[in-house]
């Protein structure tokens, strides 16, 4: 089945050659006309996707408990920007808000909201969601408007969408994976020419397969170094929530999700979402060049259990009927159970701050 997108993309292979992966993803996400992040609603039950925050409220609550707890550790300072990057519904903004007003009132009402979304249908949605809040929030194009002060940064499935660039081993060495068309002018993978500096893997390749795939994404670096010099120059906090591994590997993360499904990258571009997981390791190491406190990477589960989710839980769930505490503790048990294909294993979640400060639920890095 061809897609709008689809189309458009063989004829620019067509005209120019093939195209790298990074490009490729980012005309699936952002392309003008046909980009998924431009025609579709991908959040929520009705979308490809759930995430985190629309499983429950408990899971924008922790991260809320979380920035009372950064604030309080780096000395209750004024006029405070807590500032979320990739907002979503605005749902776990929400979430936070609710309980920073119950447990922080001089928090709450010391601080600016400010939310970086580009899309405007997303904007809506979150005007929606968050209107009790009035104008306490503020929306900007680009990070770098947000005012200055001290800083309390989300990104909650931010670094995935963020394109990779993929290498595959080949007789030749690692060559940068290009899509192309094959003889039935159909989409294909292919190795290009533009080839690796050897430094940047995380192991000797002579023992490697032909075929092995390495990713690198400059892009989430770059991003990472924003965030982090934002937090040199007015202090703050930074925190990173998404898919992904703890150390660097190899092999092939890029997947595409259709309707709930997983869908073949190459398959209905544009229609579906397109992420890859996100290295950790690349991320904590580009914050520590920067000169910025790594507080640490866990486990979602972890993390959300070391905060106190199971407690919340248990108080949300008390004196009310056994269907509505099913549900909460289904909802525990999706965010934060250990085990093959649970969030609380797949998802990873990473502090960084600066000043250096000890933030729960990390163990102090000696």
């Amino acid at each position: 089945m061809t897609t709008a997108l689809s189309e458009k993309i063989k004829a620019i292979i067509q005209a120019n050659g093939p195209i790298s992966v990074t490009d490729y993803f980012s005309l699936c996400l952002a392309d003008p006309e046909h980009g998924y992040y431009r025609t579709r609603e991908p959040f929520g039950r009705s979308g490809d996707f759930v995430t985190a925050p629309e499983v429950s409220q408990i899971f924008g609550e922790m991260i809320g408990v979380f920035f009372v707890h950064a604030w309080q550790r780096h000395g209750t300072p004024a006029g405070v920007r807590l500032v979320e990057i990739g907002p979503g519904r605005g749902t776990m903004m929400g979430d936070m808000l609710r309980v920073i007003a119950r447990i922080a009132p001089p928090l709450f009402d010391a601080m600016t909201v400010h939310l970086v979304e580009t899309s405007e249908r997303l904007r809506d949605v979150q005007n929606h969601t968050l209107e009790d809040y009035g104008d306490k929030i503020a929306w900007h194009n680009g990070f770098d408007e947000v005012p200055s002060g001290f800083t309390l940064i989300a990104a909650n499935e931010l670094f995935d969408a963020i394109p990779i660039r993929q290498f595959v081993r080949t007789q030749t060495g690692f060559r940068e994976r290009m899509v192309g068309l094959d003889a039935n002018g159909e989409l294909t993978f292919a190795a290009g020419v533009a080839g690796l500096d050897p430094t940047l893997l995380p192991e000797p390749v002579q023992n490697l397969p032909l075929g092995t795939l390495f990713e690198i994404s400059p892009a989430r670096q770059a991003v990472m170094m924003a965030i982090c010099d934002r937090l040199r120059a007015f202090g703050g906090t930074a925190l990173a929530i998404d898919y992904g591994h703890l150390v660097t590997g190899f092999g092939d993360t890029l997947q595409a999700v259709r309707m709930h499904e997983f869908d073949p990258p190459l398959a209905h571009p544009g229609e579906a979402d397109l992420t890859s997981h996100v290295d950790f390791q690349q991320l904590a190491e580009t914050a520590l060049s920067a000169g910025i406190h790594l507080n640490g990477a866990l486990h979602q589960g972890d993390f959300l259990t070391g905060l106190g989710i199971l407690e919340r839980a248990a108080a949300l769930g008390r004196d009310r009927e056994p269907q509505t505490q099913q549900v909460i503790q289904t909802a525990v048990d999706r965010l934060a159970g250990a085990g093959e294909g649970r969030m609380g294993e797949l998802f990873k979640v990473m502090a960084v701050s600066y000043p250096p400060v000890d933030l729960m639920p990390f163990r102090p890095v000696d």
